[in-house]
């Protein structure tokens, strides 16, 4: 288990000025950004013992970072045209 966070930047280091970019562009971009960003902080703190939580929310949480970045991942890729 990983204990670094994992910020959109860090996770598409290609992009990142993109990101910034669609965050203050794309209102929906931005709100999922904010929502896996709110979330990866969540995960992180569990994961570093700041604020423990039981293994099962703790999965159920990466489950749904994971189905986030996806998305963000999907409208990242249709901006670019593929």
């Amino acid at each position: 288990m990983s204990h670094t966070p994992h910020e959109l930047p860090e996770e598409f280091p290609e992009y990142k000025a993109r990101i910034r970019a669609l965050k203050h562009s794309d209102t929906h971009f931005a709100r999922l950004a904010e929502a896996y960003e709110a979330l990866n902080r969540k995960i992180h703190r569990a994961e570093s013992f700041v604020e423990p939580t039981d293994a099962l929310h703790e999965a159920e949480m990466r489950r749904q970072r994971l189905a986030l970045k996806d998305e963000i991942w999907k409208l990242l890729q249709a901006d670019r045209g593929g």
